[in-house]
């Protein structure tokens, strides 16, 4: 074995520059599959961490007619009394916070124009509302009290030209099938560093947004965020009750959780092609190894080595430029990996907020241990199936036509 090996390593020497660009080629193959493995963990996972934070929660509580596309605000539709269910949620043990919610449609307008929002009335006080706080980009935060003052998102105040201070009109939707308009001061100006959502959310207090919208005592839902996402089903079975439905965030993200599954299936072709694009390197150098030592392989089986000793040590030099690829992808991929999980990738999906898909402005790689064990061993199984072909050639040549052939 021993000398097969040194073997190997001696015929790969002969055109170092050669064998070195193939390992070249392998190693940049694995080191793109792990930069795009790690870009769509990190998209898809902070994705749904964002859509938990700002959206829907670990859990959402609502009467069983609501119909949030409508965004509909019918007293029928909505939890009356809903600071006390939200009470009697938060006294559970996995829940961290419960809080209510109210959503209608409405349009911001200024004297720069106009833009259709969606207004949501929070608990300015309760953590959940902790990112917009912490995002706050200028002015000052909401209180309960306030009735006259409204928070925007910093793509919407830069595409309106507005700044905290200034006076907006805002026109809702409101229970009875009109709209109700009043002018409003923005108080604060926030990023949750999520344009696709920053872009179309306006906040009010709940009571005002209460107040405004006439749903009086009423709320859309009682948003829930748990300590721990594992705790998911037990919550949902212990708040089971007539009249009311909760849904999970998996039921809130269906879209989103079905463009994971989408993305990954169709990365695994395309991990298969730049592989199988590498792979022709590979077979391409070893066929043309295999053509220049035939005279040595004919002298070689002339004086005794047989076909599978043959093929073994062309499988062993496949094997060292996949140990040597993959060595070099990496390292080559871990240094590119490890730079855009510290400072991301800036990408631009504020379009994708009016799907109900949260994207944040920065992707942050971020690579699995399984991912990564997964593409090295896809790498060299390719590799090695690669190497295959010239090998069982150079084992099945014919000593005489071998010594025959020309230099």
């Amino acid at each position: 074995m021993i000398q097969m090996l040194k073997l190997a390593i001696r015929n790969l020497g002969r055109n170092r520059r050669r064998t070195f660009f193939s390992a070249l080629a392998m190693g940049l193959a694995l080191a793109l599959l792990l930069f795009l493995a790690s870009f769509i963990q990190g998209e898809m996972g902070s994705s749904i961490e964002s859509s938990i934070q700002l959206q829907s929660g670990h859990l959402q509580v609502r009467a069983a007619s609501y119909d949030e596309a409508k965004t509909s605000l019918k007293w029928e539709d909505l939890i009356e009394n809903p600071d006390q269910a939200a009470g009697r949620i938060a006294s559970m043990g996995p829940v961290e916070v419960a809080t209510p919610r109210l959503y209608a449609s409405g349009f911001v307008t200024a004297r720069s124009g106009s833009a259709g929002v969606r207004v949501v009335g929070i608990d300015p006080l309760s953590e959940a509302s902790s990112p917009y706080r912490k995002g706050l980009l200028e002015g000052e935060f909401l209180t309960p009290d306030d009735r006259e003052g409204l928070l925007i998102g910093g793509p919407l105040a830069n595409r309106m030209g507005l700044s905290a201070g200034d006076q907006v009109s805002l026109s809702v939707n409101t229970s009875g099938g009109d709209v109700g308009e009043q002018t409003f001061t923005i108080r604060g100006i926030y990023s949750t560093k999520t344009s696709g959502f920053d872009s179309l959310t306006v906040f009010l207090p709940l009571a005002k947004a209460q107040a405004i919208t006439g749903a009086e005592n009423r709320a859309s839902t009682i948003f829930v965020l748990l300590k721990d996402t594992a705790q998911t089903e037990a919550v949902v079975a212990a708040l089971q009750a007539p009249g009311y439905e909760v849904l999970t965030w998996q039921d809130l993200n269906k879209l989103l959780l079905q463009t994971e599954e989408l993305s990954n299936s169709y990365m695994a072709y395309f991990y298969l092609i730049v592989l199988g694009i590498a792979a022709t390197v590979i077979i391409n150098t070893q066929m043309m190894s295999v053509y220049e030592r035939t005279r040595e392989i004919g002298i070689l089986s002339a004086i005794g080595m047989r076909g599978r000793n043959l093929l073994a040590v062309f499988l062993t030099e496949t094997g060292l430029l996949a140990v040597g690829g993959i060595v070099l992808g990496l390292v080559v991929g871990g240094a590119f990996v490890a730079y855009f999980t510290r400072f991301g990738v800036p990408v631009d999906m504020s379009d994708f907020g009016i799907t109900g898909m949260l994207f944040s402005d920065k992707i942050y790689t971020q690579l699995t241990v399984k991912d990564a064990v997964q593409l090295t061993l896809m790498s060299f199984i390719v590799t090695v199936l690669a190497g295959l072909y010239p090998a069982v050639m150079a084992s099945r040549m014919e000593p005489v036509a071998a010594l025959r052939a020309e230099k």
